[in-house]
Formats: structure tokens, C-alpha cells, sequence
């Protein structure tokens, strides 16, 4: 009698193999756990985490979604914002209102260097969309870990580079 066919194929079984180191890598920060900072902590817990809106306001989740940004991360920098009390971000260029720049994937890596090295200067807080989008940006992305003097939280779809005084160098990846 010959084998039922299940309907999971042999490379969906291969990916999810491929993806275990970063899963494991990735598990001891979910939902917080293992998390030693409480500015972090305090991220998770009421960012990352939080399904809906912290108000009525939807201009910046309006603004990132017409860049293509996905829902979710859309929905957690809006409420990044709003937790750490930011006004509208700069968007590719560090312009001198606002404590934070968004840098999408529309810049070339070098363009991106030196917009996030400038804003760490400057102590505004940078957020790099798409950090793992081919393997230059995710080389660029490590050397930007590496060199960035405080806190840096990897969220997968963005990265943030925290410029706050009081933070030590420090990498989350959740």
C-alpha cells in the first residue's frame, strides 16, 4: 500500500531547519525573559507586544504603511513614538527637528552609513527598515551594531540604534 502524501514537502521541512539557529538564538528573549535591561523590558512588554493602538492618532502608521512598511511594524514604531514621547520622524536624512530618523531601504548602504552615523552624533535615536533584506544590508547592519556606542534592539524587520546617554552598549535580539 503506498505512502499517504501529507502535504508538507521536503523543502518546507529543509527551511525550517535553516531557520533554527536564529529561532534558538531569538527564544530566550520572547516575551521579555532574559531581557536584563528594564529600558528593553519596558519595550517589550509595551511595544512589541501590544496589539492595538496607544491612541487615537494614526498619522505615523499611515505615513510608514504608504512606504511599504508591513502592518506590524508599522503598528510598533507608531507606539514607539508614542512611548518615548517622539515627534514625527525625519525619513532618510537627518534634518535638524525631531529626536529620531527613519532610514528605509531606498538608500544606497553607504547612504545609510553615514545618515545613521550622523544621527548618533547628532543623539537622535535611528531606525534602519529592512536590516536583513540581501546580504550587504545585513553585513552593513552588523558593522552598524558593532560601531554604535549604546543600546541596539534587532526587531527583524528594523533595527533601532537607541542614543540615549544612560544606556550601555548593549544588543537585543528579539
Amino acid at each position: 500500500m503506498p505512502m499517504k502524501i501529507t502535504g508538507r514537502n521536503l523543502k518546507r521541512r529543509l527551511y525550517a531547519v535553516a531557520s533554527l539557529p536564529d529561532r534558538v538564538a531569538r527564544v530566550r528573549h520572547f516575551r521579555g525573559h532574559g531581557v536584563h535591561s528594564p529600558f528593553v523590558y519596558q519595550l517589550v512588554r509595551k511595544v512589541f507586544m501590544r496589539r492595538d493602538f496607544w491612541n487615537e492618532e494614526r498619522a505615523l502608521y499611515e505615513e510608514l504603511r504608504r512606504r511599504g512598511v508591513a502592518r506590524r511594524a508599522a503598528l510598533q514604531l507608531h507606539n514607539l513614538a508614542e512611548f518615548l514621547g517622539y515627534s514625527a520622524p525625519a525619513f532618510d536624512a537627518c534634518d535638524a527637528a525631531g529626536e529620531w530618523v527613519i532610514l528605509t531601504p531606498t538608500l544606497t548602504d553607504g547612504e545609510t552609513l553615514a545618515q545613521a552615523q550622523r544621527a548618533a552624533s547628532q543623539g537622535k535615536t535611528v531606525v534602519v527598515m529592512s536590516p536583513y533584506a540581501d546580504r550587504e544590508r545585513a553585513a552593513l547592519t552588523q558593522r552598524l551594531i558593532e560601531e554604535h556606542p549604546c543600546t541596539s534592539v534587532d526587531q527583524r524587520a528594523y533595527l533601532l540604534l537607541f542614543t540615549h546617554t544612560n544606556l550601555p552598549k548593549q544588543h537585543y535580539r528579539i
